[in-house]
């Protein structure tokens, strides 16, 4: 009982911490994006790949936006992945695409990556790909330090105070954010069945 509560209780801290300008900021850039006719590329590793493929279907679906995860495409990345090596995997899918100024990429991860740690280097690639680019770039992490964070215009920040929940409150919440935003009036073009 006691787990179960602490973890309940950090949901509730979460839902009273989250920055409510920040996500009006990255929706009003979503917005922009549409109306531009630029594509989202939405980019995720371990259990973040998997809400990536999510989330697409749901900026497809309900928002009309032209959405991408690389990861939909298994074969493509593992080829890069024994080819090329690990890190470079979203940043070669992003160039093979025409990634440009028009577009934006969404990274969901827990840290964001670290250059420091070593950690989620192809994320890393990825956002200065899309700097030199000069596109938008957008997060939605679990941590305010990680480089996800430190170079988005606009990042959500999902920190819970037990350092323990970090990955499954990160990874639960990015589902929450991005059906909170996929459902906002001003981006939902289409209405869900129930």
């Amino acid at each position: 009982m006691k787990v179960i509560k602490k973890f309940i209780v950090s949901l509730d801290a979460i839902n009273k911490s989250l920055n409510v300008l920040e996500i009006n900021k990255f929706i009003k850039s979503l917005i922009k994006l549409k109306k531009n006719k630029g594509r989202l590329f939405i980019l995720g590793v371990g259990g973040s790949a998997g809400n990536a493929s999510h989330a697409v279907n749901d900026f497809r679906k309900l928002c009309e936006i032209e959405s991408y995860s690389p990861i939909d495409n298994v074969s493509e990345i593992t080829a890069r992945t024994n080819d090329e090596g690990f890190d470079t995997i979203f940043q070669a899918y992003l160039r093979t695409s025409n990634f440009n100024k028009n577009d934006a990429i969404l990274i969901l991860s827990v840290g964001g990556g670290s250059l420091k740690r070593k950690v989620s280097i192809n994320l890393i690639n990825a956002i200065k790909y899309a700097k030199k680019k000069n596109s938008l770039i957008l997060s939605i992490v679990g941590k305010k330090d990680g480089y996800a964070a430190l170079n988005s215009k606009h990042s959500i920040i999902i920190s819970p105070k037990n350092k323990k929940l970090l990955t499954p409150i990160s990874e639960s919440y990015q589902s929450i954010i991005w059906h909170l935003i996929v459902s906002h009036p001003e981006l939902q073009k289409n209405k869900t069945k129930w």
